[in-house]
């Protein structure tokens, strides 16, 4: 059946172009070598950040589920606080993004947000991005919590994938695993190339 023309194209192909378009939208992924994609999100104290505020800067983003067994094994034992004090005091970024829907696992209002942040012992500069609605999240194809992407001053994705190669829930096997996040972070101010720039996220799934 032949649609309703508008403009030299028929409705039917103009809302099939329409329907084909989103679908690219939102499969966006943040992959190593190429510009990382786009956001603008509020954190837990009303402050906002977009990828735009960090032009020129080195950024991690780390996402995050107070219950994930696997998040608490990376903050009970402080391996995650423990990286996010060293390279935020070498000027390096960081944001921690919750994008855990409102009914679902991990979800938090502003104001639960900042008290876990404050029982987590967490580096101020490190801030909960609030994603409820999971766009940033959808973005960078977070899969997992934590999953976590290293972007360079050049807006540019260098690492994504997990924080170590060892997929353990046993914050026993940290002190055996190989960091990737750190690494990856020597490596680029060293001006030297990273040798793992994607690995598998493990850990429990982002709650869209």
């Amino acid at each position: 059946m032949n649609g309703k023309r508008i403009g030299g194209k028929t409705f039917g192909k103009a809302l099939l172009s329409m329907f084909l378009a989103a679908p690219a939208l939102a499969l966006a992924v943040a992959v190593p070598g190429e510009k990382a994609p786009d956001f603008s999100e509020v954190d837990a104290s009303g402050a906002k950040h977009s990828l735009a505020d960090y032009k020129g800067e080195w950024l991690v983003i780390e996402w995050f589920n107070k219950d994930c067994p696997y998040v608490r094994k990376h903050y009970g034992s402080g391996n995650m606080q423990a990286l996010q004090k060293k390279y935020t005091s070498e000027d390096i970024k960081w944001l921690t993004v919750i994008s855990s829907a409102r009914g679902k696992q991990g979800y938090l209002e502003p104001a639960a947000a900042l008290e876990v942040a404050e029982n987590h012992n967490l580096n101020a500069s490190a801030p909960f991005v609030l994603d409820s609605d999971g766009s940033m999240g959808r973005a960078y194809g977070a899969k997992t919590t934590p999953h976590m992407f290293i972007i360079n001053p050049e807006g540019e994705v260098v690492y994504a994938g997990a924080i170590d190669d060892n997929d353990s829930a046993n914050p026993a096997v940290i002190p055996q695993s190989k960091n990737f996040v750190a690494a990856a972070l020597d490596a680029s101010m060293k001006g030297e190339g990273i040798e793992v720039a994607s690995s598998r996220a493990y850990g429990c799934s982002v709650k869209y």
